[in-house]
């Protein structure tokens, strides 16, 4: 069946979003559940997706062998580049104003002398035009694509005047506060009918890094579709977790990271560890397909994040190739996480993969570790995915 033309459309302005810019300004996967998940050892070999470089800079405080961060989006590693340079070269107190606070007064100096000679020639050319971002007056976190959708939505809430209201919120302690207060002073400003209705436009999600597939998927596995999804997520996210330490919304909210609401990677404590850690990491601007094929020793942890939602709609044999990549990388204690927009996947179990000699479906190569997964998935602190998943290979 072919492809429609409103199914062209949408391919066309999402890749026209991901190809030109830099989409993540900071990761949205709660590193917090992953390292609990992954179980990070120092004989471990880790492949992830790079995104914004935020969680591989957690990760590596476990002290892994080897963190190699993999991303289609050359930008999203020329990031990373900023934040290992900047650790390797500039004082905590600069590294802190940089990427805590997102504003650093004399950047273009800074990023002349101490960091752009530790950058790979591309990192050079697209910092030397951008590294404007992080002196321009407006925090580097309101830049990029979700950036850009942070400041509409927060022009959104300063028209709906619930800034004060939702901030209130990350202070609170007690679950019944926070739903009462919000019940009382927030759902009602922030959730209208034009809220929803824009939440169902592609362009919209777009600028989130969210496909047409995603949205399908969560259409079909969600009562009320990705608006009610969306809203439904949220509402647990400031009434069901604790907030206090919930430094992804914050950011989103404020542009600006705090001393005591931050990543592990922007904690003091962690900074000279850092420095001697940061080494164990390197960038790979490539598809993880190509990535596996000239990578010849075999990786202990996947971390896949979401993009295989995509793939199962328009790139299957590239997915096909893919699990059957990772079979040929897969050692006995291999372990693989990923996560999906909908509620429910399978379609990684009915991939068929060759093993041995053996065709077999890699559902059967895996040992889901569904417990572990429903009970980090249910304290996430950005708490916008459908389903978490944690699989250990075991094969035949």
């Amino acid at each position: 069946m072919g492809i429609s033309v409103l199914d062209r459309t949408s391919r066309l302005l999402f890749n026209q979003v991901h190809s030109h810019n830099l989409v993540y300004n900071a990761c949205w996967e709660d590193p917090r559940c992953d390292r609990q998940a992954l179980k990070i050892g120092p004989d471990q070999d880790i492949m992830m997706i790079t995104s914004a470089g935020c969680n591989a800079l957690d990760y590596v405080l476990d002290e892994p062998r080897h963190i190699y961060c993999v991303d289609m989006n050359p930008r999203q590693n020329a990031l990373l580049e900023l934040k290992i340079a900047a650790i390797r070269r500039l004082s905590y107190p600069e590294f802190f104003k940089m990427f805590g606070q997102g504003f650093l007064a004399d950047a273009r100096q800074t990023y002349a002398r101490s960091l752009r000679p530790e950058l790979s020639p591309f990192a050079q050319r697209f910092w030397d035009r951008k590294i404007k971002y992080f002196s321009s007056g407006e925090s580097f976190y309101f830049k990029g694509t979700t950036g850009l959708f942070a400041r509409i939505a927060n022009t959104y809430i300063n028209f709906r005047k619930a800034r004060a209201a939702i901030l209130a919120m990350f202070d609170m302690q007690c679950e019944e506060e926070r739903e009462k207060h919000y019940n009382s002073y927030i759902s009602h400003l922030i959730w209208t009918d034009f809220v929803r209705r824009m939440m169902g436009y592609d362009a919209t999600l777009s600028l989130l890094g969210v496909p047409k597939p995603q949205r399908e998927q969560i259409e079909k596995s969600y009562r009320g579709g990705i608006a009610k999804f969306t809203e439904d997520c949220l509402t647990s996210v400031f009434t069901k977790l604790p907030t206090q330490d919930n430094y992804f919304w914050w950011l989103y909210l404020c542009g600006y990271y705090t001393k005591e609401r931050c990543p592990e990677y922007l904690r003091e404590e962690n900074f000279d560890s850092l420095r001697g850690l940061v080494d164990r990491i390197t960038t790979h601007s490539m598809n993880i397909l190509d990535f596996l094929n000239g990578h010849p020793q075999k990786i202990d942890r996947f971390v896949l994040l979401d993009h295989m939602d995509w793939l199962a709609t328009y790139g299957k044999p590239i997915l096909e190739a893919e699990w059957q990549e990772i079979a040929n990388h897969a050692t006995d204690n291999t372990r693989i996480l990923w996560r999906s927009a909908a509620t429910d996947v399978d379609y990684v179990d009915s991939i068929t993969i060759n093993v041995d000699g053996e065709t077999t479906r890699v559902g059967d190569l895996l040992d889901y570790q569904t417990e572990l997964a429903a009970a980090l998935h249910k304290v996430d602190r950005v708490h916008t995915y459908g389903s978490f998943y944690i699989a250990d290979w075991r094969p035949a």
